[in-house]
Formats: C-alpha cells, structure tokens, sequence
C-alpha cells in the first residue's frame, strides 16, 4: 500500500512542477508596461541620429525582467510610410520574435509577413536597451505598430560565446543588466 502512495505523490508532485513551469514562462514573468507619453515609441532620426518621439495611440506592452528580448509593445500611429522612411532609420533584418498566445494583438508570423511584403517597414527605436539588445519598431501601411527587442551585432557575439572584439561597447557591469 504504501508504494502505491509513494507513486501518486510522485506523479502529483511532477504534474504540480509542469504546471508551475508552464505558468511560470508563459504569464508568471511577464508585466504590463505603463504608458509613458512621448517616450513609449521613438525613432532614430536619420539626420541626427537621435531618437525623436512619434505621435502614437492605442499603446499596449508588456515585458519582462528575467530577459532582454520578452518586450512586445502595440500602438497605432497616425504617420505615413512615405514620411517615416525619409525621416527615419530603418532596421535590417527585422524579424518579430513569438509573444504570448494571451498578448493577441501581437503576431509575429502576421507582422513578419507584411514586413517581407512591403506592407510595413521596420525601424531603429533605440540600440542598446540592454547591453546588445535593440528596440525595433514596425509600421504598416494602415498605421498599425508594434515593437519589440531583437539583439544586435555585439548581443549575438556575446551571447553565443564568440569573442566581441572592439567594435562593441564594453559589458556593463551591473549584473542586473545582464540578465
């Protein structure tokens, strides 16, 4: 009798681990970001190089601390296309990275898609939001815009384990930047 305990507490003791982990990385690390007027949605201004804030609505976003790349932000912005690329800087190889199923007015494979088409443009919002990490800010045609945090140059040299050499920054010290 006493195994067939010893077996159910096992089993339970696993199923309550799996739902902790689960919980844990889908909705356990992540926060909603509080909107801070003209400062949610920047842009890297080509002339100056400077970010400049953008006229924008609508912003939701979430992110987290237990990793650099898990921000993903939603707005609506009354900009053109034909404005924003003469202005702007754009970003090479933007490619979304997956949000929460319950974060639904991010989807990556949709924002990817109308990136490839041309139906948006992907832009520089700020280098190094964390050391290596980059913010880029997307637009469609239609106003809609989404942000997120993607490693740059420097964030996959140092996270792979290759050598950085001395075009990167120096790492930060503060070990909360890092994490």
């Amino acid at each position: 009798m006493s195994g067939k305990i010893f077996v159910i507490l096992l089993v339970l003791a696993g199923a309550v681990a799996g739902i902790s982990l689960y919980y844990l990385q889908i909705y356990g690390y992540y926060r909603d970001v509080v909107a801070v007027p003209g400062a949610d949605v920047v842009l890297i201004e080509s002339a100056t190089g400077q970010p400049v804030a953008i006229t924008y609505s609508e912003f939701k976003a979430i992110d987290s601390d237990s990793s650099p790349i898990r921000y993903r932000a939603c707005f609506t912005t009354t900009l053109s296309q034909d404005d924003l690329a003469a202005k702007f800087v754009h970003a090479e190889k933007a490619v979304p990275r997956n949000a929460p199923f319950w974060f639904d007015c991010f989807d990556a494979a949709a924002i990817g898609a109308e990136l490839k088409a041309g139906q948006a443009a992907a832009y520089v919002s700020q280098k190094n939001v964390h050391y290596g990490v980059d913010r880029i800010v997307a637009i469609t045609a239609d106003g809609r815009g989404y942000a997120w945090h993607d490693l740059n140059d420097c964030g996959e040299k140092a996270y792979d384990g290759t050598v950085v050499g001395e075009e990167c920054p120096p790492r930060p010290t503060n070990t909360s930047e890092t994490n």
